[in-house]
This record gives C-alpha cells, structure tokens and sequence, in this order.
C-alpha cells in the first residue's frame, strides 16, 4: 500500500492504516456511530491489545476474549460487544476467502473498480455506502489504478469532493468532512420532519 492518512490524530495510529490494509479495511468497519478518530484509532488498540495484527488471530481468538479487547479502557467502539463480533466476521471472512490477505481483495487478479466493489460488499459489514467510500479511498490515497474505481465508488471518487474519509488529508479537510456530513444530517434530519 501507498498513500499516508492523517484521520485519528495519533500518528502511531495513522501509520498502522498506512500500512497494513487488514487496519484500513477494520478502521472502515468501524466507521459508524463514533467520530471518524476513534473508528479509525481502533485497529491500534485492537494491535497493542492482542499482540498481535492479522486475520486469522483475530478470527480465532476467542470470542468473550476478543470482545474483552474491545471494551477495556478507552474501549475500541461505543458497542464493544456487537462491533468485535463484526470485527471477527469480517477476519473471518478474509482468512476464508482471500487466505487471510485484505489487500488481495482489491488486488488479486487486477479486478477494475467494479469489482473491487463488488468484493468488498461480499464483506461482512460492508454496504453499499461504506463499500463506495473504501473505494474511493483506496484510489484517492493508495493510488489504486484499477480501471473505473472513480465511477464505482461515486458519489465518493468526485475529484475535490469532502464527502467521506477518502478526502481527508490533513486536519483541515477532517473538519471540512465533519461540516458537510453534519450538515448533510441536518438537511436530512429537516426533510424526514417535513
């Protein structure tokens, strides 16, 4: 993997999602219901916890273990319990499917965009939404070449977009991605009101 994110504040963290595409596909599961920072400042926890990174020990760790893992202090994720089973599913998953390789999910066989997609909404915990902004972040910070990933992963791939994760690149950006995705719950929030 190419490409440097500056998402959680702490550059250890950051560094791990730099490198080590199991982190990065992690640190997008558990984008949801907690700031982007503490989703993507999880896979450190979950490293330095376990003492190990990689999708066969999380997959076959012990469940109760695993899940004590994500609820000690500072816990991983505000629903520790649901989310380090969806943590184990999505290992699982991987070591089952591309022998325990996450990066072979965008990368063997030199799939185009939709089928990257594709792929990644076999994954457990991966939607339509989540699945697109992966994409587009894989091809706005990891130089993922593969042909038509902009057009798969859109709205997300639009070029000076701050939409999602995959446009942020320093501090700056991070609040511009928070004011347009609060702003956009607003709006949402207004209509379903309506």
């Amino acid at each position: 993997m190419t490409g440097t994110l500056h998402i959680t504040g702490d550059q250890d963290a950051d560094r791990l999602l730099s490198s080590d595409p199991l982190a990065l596909l992690i640190g997008m599961l558990l984008d949801q219901q907690v700031p982007m920072e503490t989703a993507f400042a999880g896979p450190l926890k979950i490293r330095d916890r376990l003492g190990s990174f990689d999708a066969a020990s999380i997959a076959y760790t012990d469940p109760e273990a695993f899940a004590a893992v994500f609820s000690t202090s500072p816990a991983v994720h505000r629903f520790p319990g649901s989310m380090a089973k969806r943590v184990q599913q999505l290992c699982s998953a991987i070591v089952e499917q591309w022998d325990g390789d996450a990066e072979a999910i965008w990368t063997r066989g030199g799939p185009d965009g939709q089928e990257v997609l594709t792929r990644l909404l076999a994954l457990p915990g991966f939607g339509d939404q989540k699945a697109r902004i992966f994409l587009a972040l894989l091809g706005k910070r990891y130089g993922l070449s593969a042909d038509g990933w902009r057009e798969a992963s859109e709205p997300y791939g639009e070029d000076g977009s701050l939409r999602s994760v995959a446009d942020i690149v320093d501090p700056e950006s991070l609040a511009q991605v928070r004011a347009v995705k609060q702003a956009a719950k607003a709006a949402a929030k207004r209509a379903k009101e309506q």
